[in-house]
């Protein structure tokens, strides 16, 4: 590289030396007539423009080199890398031991930011942003000019979104009943077991005494309760919604922790008691995961305008989503419960809805994935926020369910289906597959059911029947664009059917109570 630079310096040095020489010529010239002038102008500019690009020639030659020379230092870096991770799979191998999780395969937290807040940095996805921001100024604006034309004044209507949050006070206190118990209990029946195991003769039956109890207490507290007081006090729907949603949450954190700390405490070939710390158990509770580590990567301070930003965006949504049912969802479904039932007011009501369900889709996405889970990362310095990945160009249902929400993704394949797995020796990964839809579905049903106070399985017949039957159709080999149409235009007929079924049923039940139709 050095002779190379050397002949780049001596041709510059050359060049300067030799260009007010051809300058002072040319001015000499340009100065006998005009026509000479413009003559000699003309030459000097072709002269310049082949010295130019035999600069840029050169240049591109020394810069190729140096990005040959680098390519071929990581490739060597690569391979010293490479061999180190097979030394090391292959000494792990060898000696039979696991650290952390029983899996062989575990989660990597590592410091990265959201996907979306990577591309808001590019100004052409920042205006479908502000698109978005511009559809709900259009809501606001349309419903303050129909209040003053028909009205005669500003009428804001915020009745429905107060009585979907009522009864707040109930879901403060249950919720604290729901985190006291969460934290206290799990992690001192693992410190019970961790003090006694290694002093017992009798250690499976001290863990089968120890997790019965600790199962009752899961089953009666977390189980129970959250159902108890859903029902008890007819709370409004989304007052149960934040409740049940948060006893499933306790219960994925409380398994998550006594799934990767309880086989810890019971190693047989272990020297001394490695019990978690309390300080990093509470931190897990509060932090975006439901996989359990004793520390994640942090980030270095807090940026408050982030949060607030976050924060901001989040109750912009929920704003947002009132106005989609203000406006397009409740005068058509209100009117549509008082007429007789066909098959073509059925079907034309689904593709009404499929707009506002579409909406409620993406605000769905952006609010909780993205601007709730994003303001709890930032308030606790949690590094890793991919929270989600490109689910949007997913060209199969497969791609959709793993990159949607990654940290449910997470929890199901480290402790419902590796662990299935493992215990079918490897085998019948299609059944296993199977059943963590199952179980899927039966939860998001479990929220929908408790939370609108009815039984009406249409999320648990879309995901766990046609959601099936799409993952193994439409599966990864798929690459063409136009299985990226047909995603989404699933998708776009699903949100449809979801929304149209479930706020008839609303209606239905409002209108004729199974108490009055003598049911």
């Amino acid at each position: 590289m050095a002779p190379v630079e050397e002949n780049e310096e001596g041709s510059l040095r050359q060049r300067k030396n030799h260009y007010p020489q051809e300058a002072a010529c040319n001015g000499k010239a340009g100065g006998l007539s005009d026509g000479n002038g413009i003559n000699g102008l003309i030459e000097w500019k072709r002269h310049m423009e082949g010295v130019k690009a035999e600069l840029v020639e050169e240049m591109s030659c020394h810069l190729k080199d140096l990005l040959d020379k680098a390519v071929a230092e990581a490739i060597c870096s690569h391979k010293r890398d490479q061999a180190s991770i097979l030394s090391s799979k292959k000494d792990h191998v060898n000696n039979k031991r696991h650290k952390g999780s029983i899996s062989e395969k575990q989660k990597v937290f590592m410091h990265r930011a959201s996907l979306l807040d990577d591309l808001m940095e590019v100004e052409h996805f920042r205006t479908i942003y502000h698109m978005f921001v511009a559809v709900l100024c259009v809501f606001v604006i349309s419903t303050a000019a129909v209040d003053i034309i028909d009205q005669g004044r500003l009428f804001l209507d915020l009745d429905l979104l107060f009585y979907t949050f009522g009864q707040l006070s109930t879901v403060v206190w249950t919720w604290l009943c729901l985190f006291m118990y969460a934290l206290l209990v799990p992690y001192r029946a693992l410190h019970v077991l961790g003090s006694l195991y290694p002093e017992s003769n009798h250690t499976l039956l001290l863990s089968a005494v120890v997790g019965g109890l600790l199962l009752v207490c899961q089953i009666s507290v977390l189980g129970v309760l959250p159902i108890y007081v859903v029902t008890q006090y007819k709370l409004p729907p989304a007052s149960s919604f934040i409740v049940i949603l948060e006893q499933v949450r306790f219960l994925m954190k409380s398994y998550s922790f006594l799934r990767e700390c309880a086989p810890l405490v019971m190693r047989k070939e272990r020297k001394e008691i490695h019990l978690p710390k309390f300080s990093s158990y509470l931190y897990f509770l509060f932090c975006p995961t439901l996989i359990y580590r004793e520390s994640y990567p942090r980030t270095p301070c807090i940026r408050w305008n982030f949060v607030a930003k976050n924060v901001a965006q989040f109750f912009g949504c929920l704003f947002f989503g009132y106005y989609l049912f203000f406006t397009l969802c409740i005068p058509v479904f209100t009117n549509m419960s008082k007429e007789p039932f066909s098959t073509k007011t059925l079907v034309l009501s689904i593709f009404h809805a499929t707009l506002p369900g579409t909406f409620v889709l993406l605000l769905s996405f952006f609010a909780f994935l993205h601007c709730w889970l994003n303001a709890f990362a930032e308030m606790l310095r949690f590094a890793d926020r991919m929270f989600y990945k490109d689910w949007w160009n997913s060209t199969s249902f497969s791609n959709y369910y793993r990159t949607w929400n990654v940290v449910v993704h997470d929890w199901l394949y480290y402790y419902v289906y590796q662990d299935l797995l493992s215990l079918c020796k490897q085998r019948y990964r299609a059944g296993v597959m199977l059943t963590v839809f199952l179980i899927s579905a039966s939860v998001h049903e479990y929220v929908f059911t408790l939370s609108l106070r009815y039984f009406y399985p249409v999320m648990f017949c879309l995901f766990a029947i046609f959601g099936v039957l799409f993952n193994f159709m439409m599966n990864d080999k798929r690459k063409s664009p136009v299985w990226n149409v047909m995603v989404w235009t699933f998708l776009f007929i699903g949100q449809g059917i979801q929304l149209c079924l479930y706020s008839q049923e609303w209606y239905a039940q409002i209108h004729c109570p199974l108490t009055e139709c003598g049911i």
